[in-house]
């Protein structure tokens, strides 16, 4: 190594240092809110490890096989992937692992799992809900792909963990995020103070703060929708999505279409910059085709903590109560003023050419 590099490794290396790791951050704000405990901290950071170690698989995607269908259909009625199960077992295995976890509900898996706690402690307090690996059919063309996940308070600790205690409504979350794993891997989560983003440096194996206090524009020129399915909307959505698409320069339209086909990547995108994401009801999916529980809960309280808005076209989505653990919904999520414009159109208060 010439002496150039060496000094440009070292002023890296100092970087590095200089910022804080998701572990510190945790525990330096432990306290800080009611549900904080370092049961919690042990959770987020079993979340995060089995989040490093499936990011290490995904590099490999293409070199291994660990990539394209098993041949099996999951509870969903969807063709799994080799990475959806990898990613499932990872992250089953990690909160088992962990102790802190009482219940486990996941999109690859048909019923809730509960966890008897590996310490001598007794069982954990949290209740865990996630998609292992949001948007796997994109993999093998090297498309971002994610997890999500979702944190739960057991209601009442004196009575065994069960499925009815994984229904609560979205609002008692005490916390959430998700794991992209694109150009970059970034762990961005909530809980409920405010929303913070950490990047994976593998060259140390640790996430660091990259992005601290996100907040999402109230408004932007972006919407992410499958137009493919324009003529299954309701009309109160077609005359948004034209409305959105008539020339106007003082509102910045047209809008530009951004749709990934991955709904973390796309949400991720504009959390950043600002847009909305639509899956809306359809002819085929009357309820929507997104888990409530698994993707929409999540990603509307991270939403809602960086200043968006999250709704299934006529209520907020963390006000609603589940009824199942795979129950679906519509979903309309991101920059405020687009999530209330969609439901003024929606309502049928409003007219494309207004």
């Amino acid at each position: 190594m010439n002496d150039d590099a060496h000094e440009t490794f070292e002023t890296e290396a100092t970087d590095f240092l200089r910022m804080e790791t998701l572990e510190q951050f945790i525990i330096e704000r432990q306290g800080s809110f009611p549900h904080s405990t370092g049961a919690f901290s042990r959770l987020l950071r079993d979340i995060s490890v089995a989040g490093k170690i499936v990011n290490r698989d995904m590099r490999r995607a293409g070199l291994v096989d660990i990539a394209g269908a098993t041949g099996e259909i999951n509870v969903q009625g969807e063709v799994q992937q080799k990475m959806d199960a990898l990613a499932h077992r990872e992250f089953v295995r990690a909160l088992k692992r962990g102790g802190e976890c009482c219940l486990i509900g996941s999109e690859e898996h048909a019923e809730a799992i509960p966890i008897k706690a590996n310490s001598g402690d007794g069982d954990g307090e949290y209740i865990v809900l996630l998609d292992p690996l949001d948007g796997s059919s994109n993999i093998e063309v090297n498309v971002s792909v994610g997890t999500i996940f979702s944190v739960y308070r057991l209601p009442d600790s004196s009575v065994p963990p069960s499925l009815d205690a994984a229904l609560q409504a979205g609002i008692h979350q005490v916390a959430a995020g998700y794991i992209v794993y694109g150009s970059s891997t970034m762990l961005v989560y909530t809980t409920g103070q405010g929303v913070n983003g950490f990047t994976l440096e593998p060259s140390i194996g640790e996430f660091l703060l990259s992005h601290p206090n996100i907040t999402t524009p109230a408004t932007a020129s972006s919407y992410s929708i499958n137009e493919g399915n324009y003529n299954s909307f309701q009309r109160g959505l077609k005359e948004y999505i034209k409305w959105m698409q008539i020339s106007d320069k003082e509102s910045g339209r047209p809008y530009s279409t951004r749709y990934i086909g991955s709904f973390v990547s796309d949400f991720h995108r504009n959390l950043l910059k600002g847009g909305i994401y639509i899956y809306p009801a359809t002819t085929k999916s009357p309820n929507g085709k997104l888990r409530l529980m698994y993707e929409a809960n999540p990603l509307a309280y991270i939403v809602e903590q960086a200043g968006g808005r999250a709704s299934d076209g006529v209520m907020r989505i963390m006000d609603k109560q589940p009824e199942t653990l795979h129950q679906r919904t519509p979903l309309y999520i991101g920059s405020k003023d687009m999530v209330l414009m969609a439901e003024e159109f929606l309502s049928g208060n409003r007219l494309h050419t207004d």
